[in-house]
């Protein structure tokens, strides 16, 4: 493990956050939103309506500055969404995860939620000098981010989609040079 398990979480629903901005965008309705909060866990308040979907939907683009930034950068970014919010950090456990950090009241919305815990997962990136882990997908034709958590940093793409369509390309490449 690089990173401990609800950084590494939060570091996933973020790359996914940013990755249903793609095309097709997999965040339009209640129901994806609800898939979302369900698959990373998020507690709290969860409003379910169209203004928190929206809101939802708003952030992606600064995760993604956020996430590709260069180190020095990232951590500007990272004061930069700390600093906008009133921070209440305290330990909490609940559901699978034991106890980690949280930055912020559970009441507060959604969207600001997942921008201080993203930031406070960065924290972790910046310390531990692993920003190379988060990239754009190495497909020529996609613009996702790959998270790479493996321990041999061999992960390149978004999806396996990605992977065996460049592994596809890859094999026909030599085939047609035999």
């Amino acid at each position: 493990m690089i990173f401990t398990d609800d950084t590494e979480e939060t570091l996933r629903a973020a790359v996914w956050l940013v990755n249903s901005a793609e095309d097709p965008d997999t965040l339009t309705s209640l129901s994806e939103e609800a898939a979302f909060v369900s698959q990373f866990g998020y507690t709290g308040r969860i409003d379910r309506d169209e203004a928190e979907l929206a809101e939802l939907r708003e952030i992606r683009p600064q995760l993604r500055a956020m996430l590709l930034a260069s180190r020095d950068d990232m951590a500007l970014a990272v004061n930069e969404a700390l600093a906008g919010f009133a921070l209440t950090p305290r330990l909490a456990r609940h559901g699978t995860l034991d106890w980690h950090l949280h930055a912020v009241a559970d009441d507060h919305p959604l969207r600001e939620r997942v921008i201080v815990e993203t930031a406070m997962a960065l924290i972790d990136v910046i310390r531990a000098e692993e920003g190379s882990r988060i990239s754009v997908c190495a497909d020529d034709t996609c613009e996702a981010l790959a998270l790479d958590l493996s321990r041999n940093r061999s992960k390149r793409y978004c999806s396996t989609v990605c992977a065996n369509r460049n592994a596809v390309a890859a094999y026909r490449a030599r085939r047609a040079e035999v």
